[in-house]
């Protein structure tokens, strides 16, 4: 019989899954002269009468955890609205009855004034990816997501795809040189990148946000995991762009798209538990906890949320100042946009905090980026304003199969052949990321007409993914 005592153990005798489960186990790991029988005896007893173990030097500190536990005020519990307030879905026969449900929900909240969601919307956690939602004075850290500040962005050369063709094996050796993937990746020594980001006084906002630094500093230039990507493609202009100066043709183009790393991660576990712990909401809607704007805890959010774009912009920058250095030829035009994000702006009148998790920033001549798959095209286009979809539009096609259901679905002959028919170069990546695991990015864009206009049209040739499972959205 083992000598340690687990929780299970303590479970039997009547604690409950929380702080004090924890806090028992804690003490259990020194005992200081308690055999295993003695301790359960103790653990038993102090559950009857905790106040009898106050002053024991062993038990105290757990006696007096339930004591306070058992004495805390019990949280009201946050009533939702009992009818959502009314949204507009764009594309609504390419979305998913799980999206809807999980908006639905959102559009219940105290603090929701209007919502939309996107044609390439699928479940989430808390706000559905594709889910745009404007709140009044309030931020919800789910709401932003995971990766804060994920974003795409395109530079455009005045290299012509024939070059491309004539010399891929140079631009792979730039591409593999260049960037690094995955979950907790970073450069280190010489190989680390610097930028004007980490200089910022916000780093210095609260001991929090300064522990994270060094994290950021050795992920800087690198992207993460999951459907994260750098690849080059031919970037295809129908007539001349007199906003961009470029005239109608065919170049090379860089597009890259990732967030802010474990740094972002990092802050948004610690503000979404936060949230949770402060904003007692329904069980359905405990993802979507909010932190009052006017709060301390909203405030140090919000400079935290907005140092991660700034952070996820600058890795970015990076990525593309290398790669630009490493095969020469003049820039024609950069453009980007983020996703997983919140801004404030003006929405009917007044100042409301509009969340896009998954969606694109579409107000009237605001330019982005729309990407299809690894062997689908992307679309530069130019937002048109529309109220209804609250300035916004999708942020790529969209999955139509969880990772999981793609690896149980797809097989790498079946991913090999799509790759060939579509003459792309593939470096790393799953079967998670597999073209067939998206939604198709032409009937995504069709349904999203009045909310866009395509500028051009990207097509990627050669692609690097994270190859080592991880899963950064």
């Amino acid at each position: 019989m083992s000598t340690q005592i687990n929780g299970n153990d303590l479970i039997e005798i009547g604690y409950k899954e929380g702080a004090i489960l924890g806090a028992a186990l804690k003490i259990n790991k020194k005992r200081t002269g308690y055999n295993r029988e003695d301790m359960l005896v103790h653990y038993k007893r102090i559950l009857e009468n905790p106040a009898a173990y106050l002053d024991n030097k062993v038990f105290g500190k757990l006696a007096t955890a339930m004591i306070e536990e058992a004495n805390a005020p019990v949280k009201e519990v946050i009533a939702l609205n009992e009818q959502p307030v009314v949204y507009a879905i764009f594309g609504i026969e390419h979305i998913e009855d799980g999206a809807k449900a999980q908006m639905d929900v959102a559009m219940r909240l105290p603090v929701t004034v209007a919502g939309a969601l996107m044609p390439d919307a699928h479940q989430g956690y808390g706000l559905p990816i594709g889910g745009v939602l404007a709140t009044k004075n309030a931020i919800i850290p789910y709401g932003v997501g995971v990766d804060i500040g994920c974003r795409m962005a395109l530079t455009v050369f005045d290299i012509p795809e024939a070059h491309f063709y004539a010399n891929e094996d140079m631009y792979k050796t730039a591409l593999i040189k260049h960037t690094k993937f995955g979950a907790g990746h970073g450069f280190h020594g010489q190989y680390k990148a610097d930028h004007a980001v980490l200089d910022s006084s916000d780093f210095n906002a609260t001991p929090f946000i300064k522990q994270l630094h060094d994290k950021a500093y050795s992920q800087l230039g690198s992207s993460g995991g999951g459907n994260h990507f750098v690849e080059w493609g031919i970037i295809e202009f129908d007539a001349r762009d007199a906003a961009l100066n470029i005239e109608k043709g065919r170049y090379l183009a860089l597009l890259t798209h990732s967030g802010s790393r474990g740094f972002g991660a990092t802050i948004a576990g610690h503000y979404t538990q936060l949230a949770k712990s402060l904003c007692n909401l329904p069980f359905e809607a405990k993802n979507l906890a909010y932190l009052d704007l006017n709060s301390e805890a909203g405030q140090e959010y919000w400079i935290a949320m907005n140092l991660a774009g700034d952070y996820a912009s600058a890795c970015h920058e990076v990525i593309h100042n290398k790669l630009v250095q490493a095969i020469g030829g003049n820039v024609l035009a950069k453009v980007e946009n983020h996703h997983n994000f919140a801004w404030k702006e003006i929405w009917k009148g007044e100042e409301v905090i509009v969340h896009r998790k998954g969606a694109t920033p579409a107000g009237k001549g605001v330019m982005g980026i729309i990407p299809g798959s690894m062997t689908a095209p992307g679309f530069l286009v130019r937002g048109k304003g529309e109220e209804h979809a609250i300035n916004s539009a999708s942020h790529g096609a969209g999955r139509q199969m969880s990772r999981t259901k793609a690896i149980q679905n797809i097989t790498p002959l079946e991913m090999k052949a799509i790759l060939a028919e579509n003459n792309v170069s593939l470096i790393g990546a799953g079967l998670d990321e597999a073209p067939m695991a998206y939604k198709d990015i032409h009937k995504v864009m069709a349904a999203q007409t009045e909310l866009v206009d395509v500028v051009a049209k990207f097509t990627p040739k050669m692609v690097r993914m994270a190859d080592d499972g991880s899963k950064e959205d």
